[in-house]
């Protein structure tokens, strides 16, 4: 794709060109006009968070930029509406792999088993990458996942871990999850094979 040519002795942006700096400048000004609030897990500009972010990351590529709005938007689906947020981003044959259980497969399963309300169940993330292949219909972001809930006697409990969640544009032009994957951190060096009174 020419991103730019000649035109009257001036460079002028082509078409691919101009398409690609407009869906990079309407996913901008969708941030910004929609406040603080709606970014998601994604951190406002200057806020101390190594999370990467778009509007200040140096090598954040057009696809980059679309694949963070992405996981700002499934955040915020997830955060307002629980199970039923998350479920709705799934692929129809869309997957689930975590934390050493059987697989999920089809939005239909994902829906049966994603079932927590944001009331019992917190489940937040923060991309820490993303990539994009080269026609910008796939790509994947991973990063860092925090649950919070509690237990029977009402005292927080919080799993963290890693996720990889692989993207794909639909025939109708939406973007879907097509593999999403996670897995627990491990518990803290030595806390696991201690002898009590040592």
């Amino acid at each position: 794709m020419k991103l730019e040519r000649l035109e009257g002795g001036r460079k002028v942006a082509g078409k691919g060109g101009r398409v690609i700096l407009g869906l990079a400048l309407g996913v901008m000004m969708t941030w910004a006009a929609a406040g603080a609030e709606s970014w998601g897990q994604l951190p406002l500009p200057d806020s101390g968070s190594s999370a990467p972010n778009p509007l200040t990351e140096p090598t954040a590529t057009p696809g980059k930029t679309l694949l963070y709005s992405l996981e700002s938007q499934f955040g915020r689906a997830v955060a307002q509406r629980g199970g039923a947020g998350f479920a709705s981003w799934f692929a129809d044959d869309g997957v689930i792999l975590g934390n050493g259980k059987p697989p999920v497969v089809g939005r239909v399963a994902i829906e049966k088993s994603a079932t927590w309300s944001p009331a019992n169940y917190q489940l937040s993330w923060t991309p820490d990458g993303a990539w994009m292949n080269g026609a910008g219909d796939s790509g994947y972001t991973w990063g860092h996942y925090d649950g919070q809930s509690k237990d029977a006697n009402g005292n927080p409990v919080i799993v963290s871990g890693r996720y990889f969640t692989v993207w794909g544009k639909q025939a109708g032009g939406s973007w879907k999850v097509e593999l999403e994957a996670s897995a627990n951190e491990p518990p803290e060096a030595g806390s696991c094979c201690k002898l009590p009174g040592r």
